[in-house]
């Protein structure tokens, strides 16, 4: 028997030629609304599978399966309930920064079929902090929910970290755990705080700020960061060094990557911007491999980028993930692919 629900699978095998008719951005929106829909009127909940029982405590949070969705397909929290139902088990809402911002001009997303890949230069379009936190506070989700917090664009990149706090501020009491995003190659400068010195000050900051507020709030809120796929071995050991040092909860490897060998000479290839994707799945791979090595069990790595297939989640975790996230391979899998990787995942 094919490995999904049989509910979803037909149905999205339908839509997506419908969907790929439309510009990426419009289909997106489309998408979400239509989910949306679907969970007010009922049907998500009638049709929608239930998933393999696979509890894990990460960062000391429970998760009722390790496969979640990702950062950047609902950047405002505006579908929390509607995605929740389809069996996450935790979802990831943002990148939002302190003021709301439109992001770069359209047209800024473009899928490469033959590649099974997006590429996008959104630049953390969003409406800002305070409308996320409304939305969080109206949705009924109760589960594992992650926000990912970013920097305005026109805040300069020395002053980064003030963007990063009044951030942190205003999601921590409605934040299972927050996901610092410092990798995007679409806000200008901003894996510029990969570099050691940066970074370092950068968590020490947040660090400190995070734990001011677990006093005051008697809540410790975990901290995850979110890092490049291209980044070379050394910078790999630096970043995990600082991640033992600064005491922070997890990582979250990988963002997008500005590699274009593997789609250059497809319609689209060479646009700007962040690839996802098949064309990822095995840099995403290496490098969570190569921060497993380093952290030593120290500090839990959550995988993303490229993760098509349950095999591919099943894989992440055994290169040392434990839990993984979906985005891209929602737009050529669909639904389905929730129940595979966790499926998959089970028998890892």
């Amino acid at each position: 028997m094919p490995d999904g629900p049989v509910q979803y699978r037909p149905m999205y095998t339908l839509l997506r030629p419908l969907l790929f008719t439309l510009d990426a951005e419009s289909a997106h929106h489309l998408t979400l609304e239509s989910l949306q829909l679907a969970a007010r009127t009922g049907i998500i909940g009638a049709c929608a599978p239930r998933m393999t029982a696979t509890p894990r405590t990460v960062m000391g949070i429970s998760f009722t399966n390790p496969v979640g969705l990702a950062a950047g397909l609902d950047k405002n929290g505006d579908y929390i309930d509607a995605l929740a139902a389809l069996g996450f088990g935790f979802l990831e809402i943002g990148t939002i920064t302190p003021r709301p911002q439109p992001g770069n001009p359209q047209p800024r997303m473009f899928r490469l079929p033959a590649a099974r890949a997006v590429i996008n230069r959104m630049g953390f379009n969003n409406h800002g902090v305070d409308a996320l936190v409304a939305n969080v506070q109206r949705a009924r989700f109760r589960g594992v929910l992650g926000i990912n917090i970013g920097k305005n664009f026109d805040t300069p990149i020395e002053r980064a970290a003030d963007d990063y706090l009044i951030c942190l501020r205003k999601v921590y009491a409605h934040a299972s755990y927050i996901t610092v995003n410092i990798s995007s190659p679409n806000t200008k400068n901003l894996r510029q705080l990969q570099q050691t010195d940066e970074l370092g000050q950068l968590l020490a900051a947040l660090q400190m700020e995070r734990e001011r507020l677990a006093d005051k709030q008697g809540r410790r809120v975990p901290l995850a960061l979110k890092i490049a796929p291209d980044l070379d071995p050394s910078q790999i050991s630096a970043i995990a060094g600082l991640l033992v040092t600064h005491r922070i909860d997890a990582v979250i490897a990988t963002n997008t990557t500005t590699a274009r060998d593997a789609v250059a000479q497809l319609p689209h290839g060479t646009e700007t911007g962040g690839l996802s994707g098949a064309p990822l799945t095995a840099q995403a791979q290496a490098v969570t491999a190569q921060l497993a090595a380093a952290l030593a069990g120290a500090v839990p790595i959550i995988g993303v980028g490229g993760i098509m297939t349950g095999d591919d989640a099943a894989a992440r975790l055994e290169a040392g993930a434990s839990l993984v996230q979906l985005y891209t391979g929602l737009v050529y899998a669909g639904p389905a692919l929730i129940r595979a990787s966790v499926s998959a995942c089970s028998r890892s």
